[in-house]
Formats: C-alpha cells, sequence, structure tokens
C-alpha cells in the first residue's frame, strides 16, 4: 500500500482517534445537567420513539427505556465519554468500535426520520467498521503498547 506522508497503519490510527475525538465532541455538547437532573435527553427521544414509524421501534424504547430514564441517560451520556476516551488513546479499541458502532445504529434506528443525524451516524458507523476490520489498534495505541489484541 502506498500512501503520502505516513504510513497506512498510521493513517488507520488518525481515522480512529478522529472518531474518538467525535465522540468526545458529542459528549463536550452534551447539556449533562438537563440529560443527567432533569432527563431531556431521555424525554427528547421518548418522544421521537412515541411517534417513530416501526413499532419494534417503539415497543424497544417502551420496553428497555421508558422504565428507567435516569439509568439510560447516565448509560447515553458515559457511554459516549469511553468510546471516545477509549479510541483516543487506543485502550480496548476493539470493544469501543463495537460498541460505538451499536451506538450509531442505534442512533440512526431512532432518528430514522431526521436527515440530518443519519449522515453523521452513518459516517461514525462506516468509519467504525474500517477502523475494526483494519485492525486500527495496531498503531499509536495502548493496547499495541501492552499486547493486547
Amino acid at each position: 500500500m502506498q500512501t503520502v506522508w505516513l504510513t497506512g497503519g498510521e493513517w488507520l490510527a488518525v481515522l480512529r482517534i478522529g472518531l474518538g475525538l467525535w465522540w468526545l465532541e458529542s459528549w463536550r455538547h452534551k447539556d449533562k445537567k438537563g440529560w443527567l437532573e432533569r432527563g431531556t435527553g431521555i424525554a427528547w427521544a421518548a418522544d421521537v420513539a412515541a411517534k417513530h414509524k416501526w413499532p419494534a421501534v417503539r415497543a424497544g424504547f417502551d420496553r428497555v427505556v421508558a422504565p428507567r430514564p435516569k439509568a439510560m441517560a447516565y448509560v447515553v451520556v458515559h457511554a459516549e465519554l469511553a468510546l471516545g476516551l477509549g479510541l483516543v488513546v487506543g485502550f480496548l479499541t476493539p470493544v469501543a468500535l463495537v460498541g460505538g458502532l451499536l451506538l450509531n445504529l442505534l442512533y440512526l434506528t431512532l432518528m430514522i426520520h431526521d436527515w440530518a443525524e443519519q449522515g453523521q451516524n452513518a459516517m461514525m458507523a462506516l468509519i467504525s467498521l474500517v477502523a475494526l476490520f483494519a485492525m486500527s489498534w495496531q498503531t499509536w495505541s495502548l493496547d499495541h503498547a501492552i499486547g493486547l489484541f
């Protein structure tokens, strides 16, 4: 593989780190007080799920998220932080990539009508797949430094 400036592995690490920075930005710009204290994020998602065209999404939200809104708010907010940190430093990278891919697919499914969000989630999911199958943790990562994976 011929590349410019960096090796192929280094470019994959740049892609992985960029994805991690994207997750960190998603975490950073969240109104954490609103999400964690007032439940604004889950309330918004409940409204989206209630109007969803697929009954399975409404039923799944009502079964999994609605009964535990505070816990789910903590899961979402802290998952985005954990994914970002894990991908930037390359720690438990395959786990972070799979977790991020699943979270993006959940977001993509829930927000099927919001085309602006669809592009972001589709691109993040694609980057996760590329970084996972190209084993992007082989360069510039704690995983590589300590011999994981």
